[in-house]
């Protein structure tokens, strides 16, 4: 029976000329090139040049249409030779192989394959001709050669070998030749050579076979082709090449992953995804400069456990994202991971807001006072005692310094102002993704304890950028897209003005920073950084007259670093950025807001000098002192020991020499001159300024006021050979 069915269809075959079969809807060449689409969505730059490949579609791995003449001549002859070797002299239909594989099969050989280039196209043009899990049925095979001779009508050789090649399955999930030749071979298509286009070929006969079958096959064909020395070394080369099927594409641009796979999810929600291409508002060369910024600056931080970093900026106006680094590369400890998306604690890049609330409830100006002096809380888990970066007080200071030079305790006291529910509602409305409320976070909020994102974070300094207005980020270039009316107001332009002068004022920030720093600009620009607790994440968010831009440093596995501040960490990648930004324009300070007002100011005392300062319409104040009970000696403290000190006796220097610095300061840590010294419990001296010859032991120093109020108290221990009597 079998051998009736193969004579019938040959006879069938040879009668096609004969017939005249209606032509099929076949689409033409052309259309069916522009329909072609890549397994990857291709990413673009604002300006048109790509900046990367990302995978979309997970059915199969397609490349991009290749033309014919890209395409290895090899690989065009290897793929013939073996497929349909008259593939130049048929119509579509070879009758000399239909015959053969008709005439092997009747007399018991082994079957053979009858099937040309056209007709396996037209399986798969059209699912109706494709071979199913039981083979094809005759009248499948005889559809099958009339759609090949019809197609060969249509379209030329060229046209029918070059989708072939573009549509055809070679191994796994590679599809095509451009996929071929990137994945497995990593080179161009038309780079292909006589071993690589055998392998190929023989693939296509049989995509899943074994190692050795390919082997074999392939060596057949390279003698064929008249190249017999490749077989030399084919089996190692074979293997190394099925090893590399699921490889990375080569040439494929690599600059922007974790932004584009942000974009490509927006247009995919937003339906604006078109023709496998995403245009996006990224600037190419700015990316390029900031993720090789990141490189350098986190191989020079070596030895200070840091390995990874983020930088987002934005475009002040638009919102449009223009440079999208999510982490540091191949020095990541999680290169996938997308760290300006991952929530990390804030640390003091929250203060801005905080103060740019309590200037909008006229709490407080750029020129009051708050006391930096030890503080403690009463909280819902104990006693809240928050400290200084550097663990040291500085007594009366301005609010402008407080917040230039990032102080802790004053911006507790003002949060004690504001209440952490208000600054909680207002952190949300700016974009952040607090998870609960002002309670759960309490007075630590001041200092950042809540979890924020890099993104959401620098957008959120945009909005003091845009006077107080917050508007969300685009993928996009966002032109034509800037109607203020659509903005939330979330702070008085006059509020978020003087939190722009107050950061952009380095001789305010240079008690903590110093005056030179990565902060410093030579042009206008406000900056602020933060460290969370234990040295986890280290920022330096900022803004200029045109852009926004915010940089996050640390470890993927949240470790601590060591000797890392957000001046030195993150910095110099947010002074680079800035840098680059305007090579070619400066950027100015913005215009203030008609509700400021000027005036000069004067502190009692010598605490800070007199100068001219800004104000909130009828907020203006020219003298500033502290509250007359302030002054009092209540507020002395001990300033030198430290508590917990442990001190050693020099056997060589004689005892008489030896002595140990008692130093008390006042709330303005001046050092105070009407203290009482109390050394365990006796009096030593009331002079604010002495010294003591250290006693092996423990010992308790105590600090009273006039009143013989304790207002401080340290413990020390003095080691030494000998015991002395009390000095």
């Amino acid at each position: 029976m079998r051998h009736f069915w193969v004579l019938v269809l040959a006879g069938l075959l040879c009668m096609a000329p004969l017939a005249h079969a209606q032509a099929l809807d076949w689409p033409a060449f052309d259309e069916l090139r522009a329909a072609h689409r890549a397994s990857d969505v291709r990413v673009l730059a604002r300006d048109g040049r790509p900046i990367q490949r990302i995978r979309d579609d997970f059915d199969s791995r397609r490349g991009d249409w290749t033309p014919l003449t890209d395409i290895s001549v090899a690989l065009q002859l290897a793929v013939i030779r073996s497929e349909d070797r008259r593939f130049y002299e048929h119509a579509g239909v070879d009758w000399v192989a239909a015959a053969a594989a008709a005439w092997t099969s009747l007399t018991g050989g082994r079957m053979r394959g009858a099937s040309t280039l056209s007709m396996q196209l037209a399986g798969l043009l059209d699912e109706a001709y494709r071979r199913g899990p039981s083979g094809r049925s005759l009248i499948q095979k005889f559809d099958q050669a009339m759609a090949a001779r019809d197609l060969e009508r249509e379209w030329t050789k060229a046209q029918i070998l070059e989708a072939y090649l573009n549509m055809v399955a070679f191994r796994g999930e590679i599809v095509g030749v451009d996929a071929l030749a990137r994945v497995m071979f990593q080179k161009l298509p038309s780079g292909l050579n006589g071993r690589e286009a055998a392998l190929a070929a023989v693939m296509l006969r049989g995509p899943n076979a074994q190692e050795s079958v390919l082997t074999q096959r392939s060596c057949a064909l390279l003698r064929g082709l008249g190249l017999a020395h490749e077989c030399r070394g084919l089996r190692d080369f074979i293997h190394v090449a099925l090893g590399r099927t699921a490889a990375p594409r080569q040439g494929r641009p690599e600059l922007a992953p974790h932004f584009s796979r942000l974009a490509l999810a927006r247009a995919k929600a937003d339906g604006t995804l078109r023709d496998g291409v995403l245009p996006t508002s990224i600037d190419r060369d700015l990316q390029a400069y900031v993720v090789q910024s990141v490189d350098r600056h986190i191989r020079e931080l070596g030895g200070t456990w840091v390995t990874d970093a983020a930088v987002v900026v934005l475009d002040n106006r638009t919102g449009a994202i223009r440079a999208y680094v999510g982490s540091s590369g191949s020095l990541s400890e999680a290169s996938e991971v997308d760290h300006a998306q991952a929530l990390r604690q804030a640390g003091s890049t929250l203060k801005p807001f905080l103060y740019a609330a309590a200037l909008d409830e006229q709490r407080i100006t750029a020129a009051s006072l708050l006391n930096d002096s030890p503080l403690g809380l009463e909280g819902g888990g104990g006693l809240y005692v928050p400290h200084n970066y550097d663990k040291r007080y500085a007594g009366w200071v301005s609010v402008r310094t407080a917040l230039a030079s990032s102080l802790n305790i004053p911006a507790v006291r003002t949060l004690i102002m504001v209440t952490p529910e208000t600054l909680a509602r207002r952190l949300i409305a700016l974009g952040l993704p607090l998870e609960h409320g002002g309670d759960y976070y309490g007075y630590s909020l001041a200092l950042g304890s809540a979890d924020v994102t890099l993104l959401s974070l620098t957008n959120a300094y945009r909005a003091l950028a845009r006077q107080g207005r917050y508007a969300p980020v685009r993928t996009d270039d966002g032109e034509g897209l800037t109607d203020p009316s659509f903005d939330d107001v979330v702070f008085s332009p006059e509020a978020a003005w003087i939190v722009g002068n107050i950061l952009s004022d380095r001789q305010a920030r240079a008690r903590t920073f110093g005056l030179d720093s990565a902060l410093s600009t030579p042009f206008w620009t406000a900056a602020k950084t933060g460290t969370s607790k234990d040295m986890r994440d280290n920022w330096c968010l900022g803004w200029s007259q045109d852009y926004t831009v915010g940089v996050w440093v640390g470890n993927s596995a949240g470790a601590s670093m060591r000797n890392v501040s957000g001046v030195s960490g993150a910095g110099p990648i947010w002074h680079d950025a800035m840098r680059f930004l305007h090579r070619a324009h400066s950027s100015v300070p913005p215009p203030a807001p008609d509700g400021i007002r000027r005036a000069v100011v004067h502190y009692a005392n010598g605490l800070e000098p007199a100068r001219s300062e800004v104000f909130i319409g009828d907020t203006v104040q020219t003298d500033f002192s502290p509250a007359p009970e302030a002054i009092a000696g209540a507020l002395l403290r001990i300033a030198e020991p430290a508590d917990g000190t442990i001190l050693a006796l020099d056997p060589d220097i004689p005892v008489d020499r030896q002595r140990l610095r008692l130093r008390a300061v006042d709330i303005s840590a001046r050092t105070a001159h009407s203290a009482r010294w109390y050394l365990d419990g006796r009096p030593y001296e009331q002079a604010g300024l002495t010294d003591w010859q250290p006693v092996p032991g423990h010992h308790t120093i105590e600090l009273q006021d006039e009143n013989g109020i304790v207002t401080d108290r340290v413990r020390i221990e003095v080691r030494g050979g000998h015991s002395y009597g009390a000095g």
